[in-house]
């Protein structure tokens, strides 16, 4: 499967360093000092033996979406607030197929989505984790 993480911090980070580990083909849109992190160095999860242990990836890194292309899934997981300037740049991201799984704050963003995408192309997700980046290219898992 491939999938695109828009925004690579605790949660984006976290299932998509699960995702690349479980074989799938992930790139993040990043930014700034995290981006740079993981272009030198790939992401690190740090992470209890008895949650999923410390690992790392590397996967591609881009600052804008429209360099990765159409994929599977994208995985969205900026905060709610970021909406209004991400969604116009995922376009690229979308083939006939593609999915947006929605990972974020806000009883809202499957609907924020639906009126961009299409309500067949969202999928709404809730997830709870204790994480969170404790240095650039590095995200804490709790």
């Amino acid at each position: 499967m491939k999938c695109a993480v828009i925004g690579a911090g605790a949660v984006g980070g976290f299932y998509g360093a699960l995702l690349s580990k479980a074989g799938h083909d992930v790139a993040f849109v990043a930014r700034g000092a995290h981006r740079e992190a993981m272009l030198a160095h790939g992401l690190k999860i740090l992470s209890a033996p008895e949650a999923v242990g410390d690992m790392a990836v590397h996967c591609r890194v881009e600052s804008d979406p429209a360099k990765i292309g159409p994929v599977d899934v994208v995985i969205l997981a900026v905060k709610t607030y970021s909406n209004a300037e991400t969604l116009p740049t995922l376009a690229p991201l979308f083939g006939p197929h593609t999915s947006i799984l929605t990972l974020q704050n806000g009883v809202d963003s499957a609907e924020q989505l639906a009126a961009v995408f299409g309500e067949e192309k969202v999928i709404g997700g809730a997830t709870y984790i204790a994480a969170g980046i404790e240095a650039p290219g590095v995200i804490r898992h709790l």
